[in-house]
C-alpha cells in the first residue's frame, strides 16, 4: 500500500513539473500569453492558453480527442473558485472542442485550472497555469 501511495505522489509531481516546463510566454511583445500542455487519460490531448485582453485574462481550454460527437463536462476555476461549468461536444473536422472565457485579473497571482471529463468512458483531461 505504501509503495502505491509513493507511485501516485511521484506521478503527480512529474505531471506538475511537466506543466511548469511548458508554461512560457508565447511571444516577446507586450502582449502577455501563457500556453500549457495538459494531461489526459486515454488518447486525448489538452492545452490551456491564458492571454491578456483589456485588463482581463482570456482563458482558452481545448481538448482534442479526434472523435466527433463525444460529450465532456468542463470546469474552469480561478484561484479555486469555479468560473465556468458546462457540457461541450467534440466536433468535426478535428474531433475537438474549446472553451473560452474572460475572467478578472486581480492583484497578485491568479491560478487558473481546467478540467474535462468525458461523459462516456470517463476520460479525464486537466491543465493549470499561474498568471
Amino acid at each position: 500500500m505504501r509503495a502505491r501511495h509513493l507511485i501516485v505522489v511521484l506521478a503527480a509531481g512529474i505531471a506538475a513539473a511537466a506543466s511548469l516546463a511548458f508554461a512560457a510566454p508565447a511571444n516577446g511583445g507586450g502582449d502577455r500569453e501563457i500556453r500549457v500542455r495538459g494531461t489526459c487519460t486515454g488518447a486525448a490531448t489538452s492545452k490551456l492558453k491564458l492571454k491578456e485582453e483589456n485588463g482581463r485574462i482570456e482563458v482558452e481550454f481545448e481538448v482534442d480527442q479526434n472523435v466527433n460527437g463525444r460529450r465532456w463536462r468542463v470546469t474552469l476555476k480561478r484561484n479555486g473558485v469555479r468560473v465556468f461549468r458546462g457540457i461541450r461536444t467534440t466536433r468535426a473536422p478535428s474531433g475537438s472542442f474549446e472553451v473560452r472565457r474572460l475572467v478578472a485579473d486581480r492583484a497578485g497571482p491568479e491560478r487558473i485550472t481546467a478540467r474535462a471529463r468525458a461523459l462516456s468512458g470517463g476520460q479525464l483531461c486537466r491543465a493549470g497555469a499561474t498568471w
